[in-house]
C-alpha cells in the first residue's frame, strides 16, 4: 500500500514537475504554416480558431514562444511571381504583428526573441519554405534578409535551379554552384540553411558548404519510418557534428512508418493539384485558394499514429545526433494527421511530460524544447 501510494505521489509530481519545467522552458517550433490561412482565408489569429492547429491563443495554452513562421511558396508559382507571392505572406507576417502588438513581435535574433518571451509575447521568426522563392538572384535573398528573414528551406517538393528536391527528379547531383553561392550567402548575411525538404546529395552538399549550424526544421527519421523527407542516421550524425539541429515534425506520414504504409497509396496531392491548375489556368491565386480549401477539408486516410511513434522519433534523433541537436518541428497547419495526442498547439505540453516520463532529464528536454534552437541561432546570426 505505501509503495502503491508513493507510486501515485510520484507520478502526481511528475506532472506538477512537467507543467513548471515547460512554463520555465522557452518553446520554439521550426516550422509552423499558420500565415497560409492569413493570407488565404484572412483568418483573424487573435482568437481561437475553430478549426486547424494555430492561433496567438493556442499558441499561449501550448507554451509556444518562438514559432518560425514559414512563408511557403507553392511550386506553382516561380520566377517573379514566387518573389512577389513571398512577399504578400511576409505582409501577412506583419499585419499579425501590427494587430497584437502586445501578444506578438518579430524576432531577428535569439536575444530579441528571449526579450519578446520575457515580455510575455510570442516571439515569431520570419522563414522561407522553398529557395525558389528568390528567384535564382542573391539579392533577392538579401532583401528577404532585410526584412526579417532568418531561415531558408533550400528547395521545397520541387527541384528548382540550383538545389535538387526529395520530392522531385534531380538535375544538379545535388547543389550547383548557384546552390553553394546561396548557402555561402546565407552564411555570411545570417540566415539558417534549412535541409529540409533537399535531396541526400543535396543534403550533403549543404553541409560541406555551410560554415555555420545548419537546421532541418521538419524532418523526422528514415529508420523509424522510411519516407524520402526524412534524415537517415548518417544525416542526423553529420547535422550534429556540424553542431545543428534536426527538428522532429509531426508529420504521421512521417512519424509512423504504419501510417506512412497504408496512405502513400490513397493520397495524389500531384494529380489533385493537376486537376486544379488546369481549371484555374494563369490564375495562380484562385488556384492556391482552391488548394488550400482542399487541404484543409481532408481527413486522415487511416487512423493517426499513436503519440508513442512521435516519442520513439524524438528518442532516436537525440541518440544518433546528440542531445544538443534535436527540437520540435511540428508543421502546424501545414498536415492532415497528427500523432494521437496532438491536437494542435495546446497539446505541446504533453510532449514535455511524455519525455520526462521516459527518463529524461530537464536539462535535455529544455534543450530540445527550445534551447537547441536558440544556440544555433546565435551562432548563425549573432546576439
Amino acid at each position: 500500500m505505501i509503495a502503491l501510494v508513493l507510486l501515485l505521489l510520484g507520478g502526481d509530481d511528475l506532472a506538477a514537475r512537467a507543467a513548471r519545467l515547460h512554463r520555465e522552458a522557452i518553446v520554439a517550433d521550426g516550422h509552423v504554416d499558420t500565415l497560409q490561412r492569413v493570407l488565404l482565408d484572412d483568418s483573424d489569429l487573435g482568437r481561437r480558431l475553430p478549426d486547424g492547429h494555430g492561433d496567438l491563443v493556442r499558441f499561449a495554452e501550448g507554451g509556444l514562444d518562438v514559432p518560425f513562421l514559414a512563408l511557403w511558396v507553392d511550386p506553382v508559382f516561380l520566377g517573379p511571381a514566387a518573389v512577389k507571392r513571398t512577399l504578400r505572406l511576409a505582409d501577412a507576417f506583419r499585419r499579425v504583428c501590427d494587430a497584437f502588438p502586445d501578444r506578438i513581435g518579430q524576432a531577428r535574433t535569439a536575444k530579441e526573441a528571449e526579450s519578446l518571451v520575457a515580455a510575455g509575447k510570442v516571439a515569431a521568426v520570419m522563414t522561407i519554405e522553398g529557395g525558389h522563392a528568390i528567384d535564382d538572384d542573391l539579392a533577392v535573398l538579401r532583401e528577404f534578409h532585410r526584412m526579417g528573414v532568418r531561415a531558408m528551406t533550400l528547395t521545397h517538393t520541387n527541384t528548382n535551379n540550383w538545389c535538387d528536391s526529395s520530392g522531385d527528379k534531380p538535375r544538379h547531383g545535388g547543389l550547383s554552384d548557384l546552390g553553394r553561392s546561396v548557402v555561402a550567402e546565407m552564411n555570411r548575411i545570417g540566415m539558417l540553411v534549412d535541409v529540409s525538404h533537399v535531396s541526400d546529395e543535396a543534403f550533403f552538399d549543404a553541409l560541406e558548404a555551410t560554415r555555420r549550424p545548419a537546421i532541418a526544421t521538419h524532418s523526422c527519421s528514415r529508420a523509424l519510418a522510411n519516407h524520402p523527407r526524412n534524415l537517415t542516421d548518417d544525416q542526423l550524425r553529420a547535422l550534429g557534428k556540424n553542431g545543428g539541429v534536426a527538428c522532429i515534425t509531426f508529420v504521421a506520414s512521417f512519424v509512423d512508418e504504419g501510417y506512412r504504409k497504408a496512405t502513400e497509396s490513397t493520397y495524389d496531392p500531384q494529380g489533385e493539384e493537376k486537376d486544379l491548375l488546369q481549371k484555374f489556368g494563369s490564375d495562380l491565386e484562385g488556384f492556391a485558394r482552391a488548394s488550400y480549401a482542399r487541404f484543409r477539408k481532408e481527413t486522415p486516410k487511416a487512423p493517426r499514429p499513436p503519440l508513442e511513434s512521435l516519442l520513439a522519433q524524438i528518442d532516436h534523433a537525440a541518440k544518433v545526433a546528440g542531445f544538443d541537436h534535436v527540437g520540435i518541428g511540428s508543421d502546424f497547419d501545414g498536415m492532415t494527421a497528427t500523432p494521437e495526442g496532438i491536437e494542435d498547439a495546446s497539446s505541446l505540453p504533453r510532449i514535455t511530460e511524455a519525455l520526462l516520463r521516459r527518463g529524461w532529464s530537464e536539462e535535455n528536454v529544455k534543450k530540445l524544447l527550445g534551447g537547441n534552437v536558440l544556440r544555433v541561432m546565435r551562432e548563425s546570426f549573432g546576439e
